[in-house]
Parts: C-alpha cells; sequence; structure tokens
C-alpha cells in the first residue's frame, strides 16, 4: 500500500485514492498499536526481572501491577479490533434512522437515536454527516441517513441494526402516561469503489424536488434535493442536505450503491442476514434492543442479553459495551459454523 500511494499517478482518481489512503492508515495505527504493546510488555518483563535480582521486588510491587493493568487494558482495546472479522468491519457506514409506531413520541425517539449515534461518532473520533432528513410535523424526525467515515466505522456500527424500542413517560401526553415508541435502524457498509455494482442507466429513475430544512441559503429555493428510485429492485434513496443538485445525485448513487451491493450480497448468499440482518418492522415484537425509562430504568440488547441501568450513559453514546457483546457473540456463532 506504501508503495501505491508513492505512486506518481495515485490522485488522479481522487474517490479510490481517499479510500486506499484511509485504509492504509488505519492498518498502520494499528501496526504500530500492536508493536507498542509487544515492547510495553518486554520492558515491563525486563524491569520485574531487575526488581527480582536485586531483591527488590516487594517495594515495586504496586508499580508493576499498575503496568500490568495498564498494559492489560490496551491489550484488550486492540483485542476487540480482531473481532472486527467481517469483510466489510474497516468500512466507512451509511446509518439510517426512521421511525416506527408510537407517532410523534415515535420520531422523538428517532431523533434522540441520531444524537446518541452522533456522540458515538464523535466520541470515537469518526466523521459523521447528515445527507437526508425529514422533519418531523410536531417533534423529531421521520427518517435521517447519515455517512459515517472512519477506520471501522461499519465494525463498530453494525451491531445497531434493528428494532430499538423506548419506553417512557411521554413528554407529548398532557396525563403524563406511560407510552412505548420504536424505531428502526439500518446500518450499510459503504463500498469501495471496486466493490461496487453496475448502475445503467435505464434501471434508474432519476427526480429532483425543492430541498426542506437545513442546508444553506439556496438549499430551500431551487429544486437541489433527489431521489432514485432502482427499478428492477424497488429501491429508493433521496439526499437532500447537499448544497447542489449534482452534489445530492452523487452522494444518492453512492448510498444506491451500497443498498444494492447488500442486497445482491443476500440474494446469492441465501441469508437474509449477511450484512444487515433481517428486514423486521419497527414495532411490538421485533425489538433488537429496549431502552426503559419508566418505571425502572434499564437498557437490554435482547441479542446478547447485555444490560445496564446507566440509561444516562447509553442515550449519551456511550454503547462500547453493547457493541463488543455483540461482536463475541457474533464471533462465537461463527467459530460453531466453523466447527460444523
Amino acid at each position: 500500500m506504501e508503495q501505491e500511494l508513492s505512486s506518481p499517478d495515485f490522485w488522479s482518481d481522487q474517490n479510490k485514492a481517499k479510500l486506499v489512503s484511509q485504509k492504509y492508515q488505519g492498518l498502520k495505527a494499528e501496526i504500530e498499536a500492536w508493536k507498542k504493546i509487544k515492547n510495553d510488555a518486554a520492558d515491563l518483563l525486563e524491569l520485574a526481572d531487575i526488581f527480582v535480582k536485586s531483591k527488590e521486588l516487594a517495594e515495586h510491587e504496586a508499580e508493576l501491577k499498575d503496568k500490568l493493568t495498564e498494559l492489560e487494558n490496551k491489550y484488550s482495546e486492540m483485542e476487540l479490533q480482531v473481532l472486527f472479522s467481517g469483510s466489510h468491519d474497516r468500512s466507512n457506514a451509511i446509518l439510517s434512522i426512521h421511525a416506527g409506531t408510537g407517532g410523534v413520541d415515535a420520531m422523538d425517539w428517532a431523533q434522540m437515536l441520531l444524537r446518541l449515534y452522533l456522540r458515538f461518532c464523535e466520541r470515537h473520533g469518526f466523521t459523521a454527516k447528515i445527507v437526508d432528513e425529514t422533519a418531523g410535523g410536531e417533534a423529531g424526525i421521520k427518517s435521517v441517513t447519515v455517512e459515517v467515515s472512519g477506520n471501522f466505522a461499519y465494525g463498530w456500527l453494525r451491531s445497531e441494526g434493528g428494532v430499538h424500542r423506548l419506553v417512557r413517560i411521554s413528554p407529548f401526553d398532557a396525563e403524563k402516561m406511560r407510552h412505548t415508541s420504536f424505531a428502526l435502524v439500518e446500518v450499510l457498509p459503504e463500498m469501495e469503489e471496486a466493490s461496487v455494482v453496475e448502475l445503467k442507466d435505464e434501471d434508474l429513475k432519476i427526480e429532483v424536488f425543492r430541498a426542506g430544512g437545513h442546508g444553506g441559503q439556496s438549499v430551500n429555493t431551487t429544486d437541489s434535493a433527489v431521489r432514485i428510485t432502482h427499478l428492477p429492485t424497488g429501491i429508493q434513496v433521496k439526499c437532500q442536505n447537499e448544497r447542489s443538485q449534482l452534489q445530492n445525485k452523487n452522494m444518492a448513487l453512492k448510498i444506491l450503491a451500497s443498498k444494492l451491493a447488500n442486497y445482491y450480497e443476500e440474494q446469492a448468499a441465501q441469508k437474509v442476514k449477511a450484512i444487515k440482518g433481517e428486514h423486521r418492522k419497527a414495532e411490538w415484537g421485533n425489538q433488537a434492543r429496549s431502552y426503559v425509562l419508566q418505571p425502572y430504568r434499564l437498557v437490554k440488547d435482547h441479542r446478547t442479553d447485555h444490560e445496564t441501568a446507566d440509561t444516562e450513559r447509553v442515550l449519551n453514546g456511550e454503547i462500547d459495551d453493547f457493541v463488543e457483546a455483540f461482536l463475541r457473540l457474533k464471533a462465537g456463532e461463527k467459530s460453531k459454523d466453523h466447527k460444523k
């Protein structure tokens, strides 16, 4: 990859160069992190050996234990990356949230989830860009699509695909009754150019319309928003948050390519759960995770049984424990399949 980056015509294809450069930086950082753990372990062993030989081990036992704990924590962080074994785990991600059953509460819940994932991305150093958003009539959002860029972005976020259920006292109910609302989260890997399926012009229905919501001085006064329908499959995407019609079209094509790649991969493998899992309606009985704020506080993932009572921490984007539990579950399933 270093040789590829140093070639004179490397940046002639900007999109490909960006993907290769991002992958290279991620691999380089991973290798350097493992080297540092190896060197730190060697240094710790050498230090312990010195204290043993000088008969000062008892005096420095606490110091050595602290260093060992620090090393174990670093190792655990790196070990988690080994669980990112999926073919698309290193890719950028396209995350979509759709309000489900629950009316205005569901739309408010969809916006709460958007805030959760934006904070999660910020904590992990990912770049999150909203490419399409449809506001709710009274509050919240009906749907939103976010492009998440960063090393292992899809690997970190693929656990979030599924129906998310919220139970709380509704802020929109004058009688302060408890309400249950649902939102569907979809996560797709952003495909590298070489992996993207061919999009034929005759298979595409492209419509332009006036964008709504935020987006600059001209976004609401011109037909800059774009909706693309893939006629053979009926898959539809739209983008309206870019400043120009061309930018919205290019982003919509990128998202459509990822959706189609996912669709064809599922068809070829005859597995609905190949990448994003089963398509489920955002309603009762289909939830992947529940967030209960009343009458008690609990967030529980129904796939892994991992749970926590610290709902505030989770809603602020600290979902690493849930991601790790999901990755370890999938790694175990993969190991069982391999043995069979």
